[in-house]
């Protein structure tokens, strides 16, 4: 999985996707192009953490179409429109379907780029707590059903001897259980196995 985030720029217009390309390349952020809405959709991985820079007016499927279909594919990349042709109604449209701005051309480099490194880092953000989240859940691997069933009863609020009279089983078996759930999780307290357990959504 590559995590480096990256423009994609979807115009039809060449000038525009070298014009766009050499903005990006002078400020150092990795970019790729594309001439059409189907060769984005055809090349781009889900997992690729970046921002799309859209025409709204293309042959075949049009940004909007574009922006409908990463919907339908649930899809979150953020989307700067970037079009000759706009006007309210169709800033509407787009904004409404959670496009992060709506651009018309020709705009200052500036302002361009000014956007851009925002909806990146907003990626960024987005993608170091998808990955927080995924570390977390990632301890939970080496549980036993048990293990996870007394994780949940302890998180509640229960005692290990409620634990135990609910399970059929003794309360120093309970006690084994939730020191082996305290050591795979890593957590230190019941405040933090909670947080892990909720981050998890178990």
């Amino acid at each position: 999985m590559n995590t480096q985030p990256c423009v994609f720029v979807v115009d039809d217009d060449d000038a525009v996707r070298d014009s766009l390309g050499l903005v990006f390349e002078t400020a150092e952020l990795a970019y790729q192009t594309f001439a059409s809405a189907e060769c984005f959709l055809e090349s781009y991985c889900p997992d690729q953490p970046g921002c799309l820079v859209l025409d709204v007016n293309m042959p075949g499927l049009d940004g909007h179409e574009l922006q409908a279909e990463l919907i339908r594919r649930h899809i979150h990349l953020p989307i700067i429109f970037l079009t000759a042709y706009g006007d309210i109604p169709m800033t509407v449209r787009a904004m409404k379907a959670g496009a992060v701005d709506f651009l018309t051309k020709p705009v200052s480099t500036e302002l361009l780029l000014d956007r851009v490194q925002a909806a990146l880092q907003s990626e960024i953000n987005t993608y170091a707590q998808a990955m927080k989240g995924q570390a977390l859940c990632n301890r939970l691997n080496g549980l036993t059903s048990r293990e996870l069933e007394i994780m949940g009863m302890v998180v509640a609020g229960l005692t290990n001897k409620e634990i135990a009279r609910r399970l059929g089983i003794s309360h120093r078996t309970v006690e084994i259980h939730r020191a082996k759930v305290m050591e795979k999780t890593g957590a230190t307290n019941l405040l933090e196995l909670a947080r892990i357990y909720e981050a998890c959504r178990l």
